[in-house]
């Protein structure tokens, strides 16, 4: 094994290079999102655990050899294995809250903002863009309480206009605009797997201001982990700039 500690560094390559494929192969076109995120599930820690094993061993045959530069190869494998072990050991000691199995989420659940031109045909959707009524209602009410209606002391037509330059400033892809009822559908991203969710924002006169509403739906999942949650209170946020 003279030459382990290469052979982990280009066990280590390949490994580093699979899992980036698996993370970022659905923004690169390569298959659906849910499918990234089934591979992330049954591969990248067995894959992160073989490219930190196969390192550790070169690094300990190495050593015992002392042979520096094999050594150090070895331990260059081993902390790329640790990278990329990292995911699992951090939810492992400060596991995540587990979030409400939903994946539809509304700032108004009494009248909830209503897809017109996105629709059941949109690529990749298994989640119905129906809304789920008082159940629902109920369920975002109590895992989500903070979620409610943005109001602003702009104009209607100006916090139209804003809340559009909101939505393109951070990524979403904008489908429909309607700047005379005050209204648009786009579909936002999420970074990790490039999971699709539709938004449509509605903004309405209110006396010395006017009201944004807007509803976030995945299109995969029962529970969307608290993304559409997170993504209206980054909007509102950043809205309020």
């Amino acid at each position: 094994m003279k030459h382990a500690g290469m052979i982990a560094l280009l066990v280590a390559l390949v490994g580093a290079v699979a899992a980036a494929m698996i993370l970022t192969g659905a923004r690169l076109g390569l298959w659906e999102p849910i499918t990234g995120f089934g591979l992330y599930r049954s591969y990248f820690n067995p894959l992160a655990a073989v490219v930190a094993g196969v390192g550790l061993l070169a690094l300990v045959l190495h050593l015992v050899r002392r042979e520096k530069r094999g050594a150090l190869a070895g331990a260059v494998a081993t902390l790329v294995g640790v990278a990329l072990l990292t995911p699992m050991i951090a939810s492992t000691i400060n596991p995540a809250p587990r979030a409400a199995p939903i994946h539809d989420i509304s700032t108004d659940t009494a009248n909830p903002p209503a897809f017109e031109i996105l629709d059941e045909t949109r690529p990749g959707a298994r989640n119905t863009l129906v809304y789920g009524g008082p159940e629902l209602a109920q369920a975002q009410a109590a895992a989500y309480p903070d979620i409610a209606p943005l109001t602003t002391f702009l104009s209607a037509d100006a916090a139209y206009l804003r809340a559009l330059a909101v939505a393109q400033d951070m990524g979403w892809e904008i489908v429909t605009t309607d700047a005379d009822r005050r209204r648009f559908e786009a579909t936002a991203r999420t970074s990790v797997f490039y999971f699709a969710d539709d938004v449509v924002v509605i903004v309405s006169e209110q006396d010395g201001g006017s009201r944004v509403d807007m509803r976030s739906v995945s299109r995969v999942g029962r529970s969307d982990q608290g993304v559409n949650a997170a993504r209206i209170r980054d909007f509102q946020q950043q809205f309020a700039n």
